[in-house]
C-alpha cells in the first residue's frame, strides 16, 4: 500500500511517495501574454518560451481552496501519466488544509478524494500539525513546540503539546509571500518602474534581494547614502527571456554609480525596498493593516496558555513556510522576541534546513508510524457513513 503525501500550500504543492523524494511544484495554473488561449498547468511553466506578463489562476484565494476547477486540473496533472501515476484504488492520501477551514471545502475535497478520485483511505489534516510531528519525532524529551507557519497567504502561530494542537493559541496575520510581493510591485511601479503585471519576475526579485534588517532604522539611513557608501543599495538585472533568462543581482564590483550602463540591460536599482518589504512581517502597521507582528503574535498566543507550560513553548518555536528564508529572519525574530519576553525565560528559534519542505517530511514520518491506519478514514467507511465519519476521525 502506497501512501502519497501532498502538502497542499496556496503557491506551491509540495508532493511525493513516503519511501520518495519531495517535488515543489507550483499550484496553479499560468497562461502566458503570448498565447493566451493555451493553459499550462503546475510545472509546464517551464514550457513558457516568454514568462513576462504571465498570468496566474490560482485555486486558493485569501489563504482557502475555492476553485476547485483550476485544483482539478493541478491535481489530475500531478496524480496523472507524467507524473506520479497514482494508482488510487491502492493508495493512501495524507492532504493538508489551513487552521479553521470552513465545512464546505472539507466535504467538496472528501468528495473528490473518494468519490471522484476513489482513493483508498485519505488523512486529512494541518500543515502545521505535520511540522509538530516531525518536531517531536525529533525531539523525544520535548512536550511543546510553538509552529510558526508563514507562506504565501497567511502566516499562522500555532501551539502544540504532546502532538495535540490547542486551539485557543492559534492566531493568524493576514500577511504572507503574495502581500510582500504585491507590495514590492507597487513600490517599484511608483519609483522606478511600471511592473505590476510582471508578478512572476518581480517575486524573483523578491527572493533574490530582500533580507530582514537587524536595525531597521540603522539602515534606513545607510539606504539614502550616495554612491559607494551606500552599502545596501543592489543593481538588478532584470530578465529579457531571450539572453537573460533569470533575473539576477549585479556584483558589488561591476555596479555602476553614477551614470548608465553601457550593456543596455534593463536595471531596477533597489535599496530600502529590501529591507522595508519583509519589514511587514514584524510591523504589519507600516503600511496601514491593523494587526500585530509576528514577535508580538507570539508571545499573545503563548499568553494565552496555562502558565506552567509557557518557558517550554519559547525553547521550542519551529519556522516553517517560505517567508523565513529571507536572510535575517530567524535573527530578528529571536532578538525581537528577546525584548518581549521576561528575561528569566529562554527563547530558542528554530529554522529546519527546508522550512518549505518541513510539514511534508513530517508528513512522510507519519505515514510510517504504527498508528496510521487508525487516524484515516478508508473509502468504504466514507461510503457507509459519508461526511460524519470524517469530522470524527479528522482533528480539524
Amino acid at each position: 500500500m502506497a501512501t502519497l503525501v501532498l502538502d497542499n500550500g496556496a503557491y506551491t504543492a509540495k508532493i511525493g511517495y513516503s519511501q520518495e523524494k519531495v517535488s515543489v511544484i507550483p499550484n496553479c495554473q499560468f497562461r502566458s501574454k503570448t498565447s493566451r488561449i493555451k493553459t499550462f498547468t503546475a510545472n509546464q511553466l517551464d514550457e513558457i518560451k516568454d514568462p513576462s506578463g504571465l498570468f496566474y489562476i490560482l485555486p486558493f484565494q485569501k489563504g482557502y481552496l475555492v476553485n476547485w476547477d483550476v485544483q482539478r486540473k493541478v491535481w489530475d496533472h500531478l496524480f496523472g501519466k507524467e507524473m506520479f501515476k497514482v494508482e488510487f484504488a491502492d493508495t493512501s492520501v495524507i492532504i493538508t488544509e489551513p487552521y479553521f477551514n470552513f465545512t464546505s471545502i472539507q466535504e467538496s475535497m472528501n468528495e473528490i478524494l473518494f468519490e471522484e478520485y476513489q482513493f483508498q483511505s485519505a488523512l486529512r489534516i494541518n500543515a502545521g500539525s505535520l511540522s509538530a510531528h516531525h518536531y517531536f519525532s525529533t525531539k523525544c524529551s520535548e512536550l511543546c513546540c510553538l509552529v510558526v507557519d508563514t507562506g504565501f497567504s497567511f502566516t499562522h502561530i500555532a501551539p502544540y503539546c504532546r502532538s495535540k494542537k490547542m486551539k485557543e493559541g492559534i492566531h493568524r496575520i493576514n500577511v504572507g509571500g503574495k502581500l510582500l510581493t504585491n507590495h514590492l510591485k507597487e513600490i517599484i511601479s511608483y519609483r522606478q518602474l511600471h511592473v505590476m503585471d510582471e508578478t512572476h519576475v518581480i517575486n524573483q526579485v523578491k527572493e533574490d534581494v530582500c533580507y530582514v534588517s537587524q536595525h531597521f532604522y540603522k539602515d534606513m539611513e545607510i539606504a539614502q547614502l550616495k554612491g559607494e557608501e551606500n552599502t545596501v543599495m543592489r543593481d538588478y538585472v532584470l530578465p529579457d527571456f531571450s539572453s537573460i533568462k533569470k533575473g539576477f543581482c549585479k556584483p558589488r564590483e561591476e555596479m555602476v554609480y553614477n551614470g548608465k550602463y553601457k550593456t543596455g540591460e534593463q536595471i531596477l536599482r533597489l535599496a530600502n525596498e529590501r529591507f522595508a518589504v519583509p519589514e511587514m512581517l514584524f510591523h504589519p502597521s507600516d503600511i496601514g493593516i491593523q494587526e500585530m507582528g509576528i514577535p508580538e503574535a507570539i508571545v499573545h498566543s503563548i499568553q494565552s496558555l496555562p502558565e506552567e507550560m509557557q518557558p517550554h513553548f519559547y525553547q521550542n518555536i519551529v519556522l516553517t513556510g517560505g517567508n523565513t528564508l529571507f536572510p535575517g529572519f530567524r535573527e530578528r525574530l529571536e532578538a525581537d522576541l528577546r525584548s518581549l519576553v521576561p528575561a528569566h525565560l529562554p527563547v530558542s528559534v528554530l529554522l529546519p534546513a527546508n522550512p518549505i519542505c518541513y510539514a511534508w517530511e513530517g508528513g512522510k514520518l507519519l505515514a510510517h508510524n504504527p498508528d496510521y491506519d487508525e487516524m484515516v478514514v478508508t473509502r468504504e467507511d466514507y461510503e457507509e457513513n459519508g461526511h460524519c465519519i470524517c469530522e470524527e476521525k479528522f482533528d480539524i
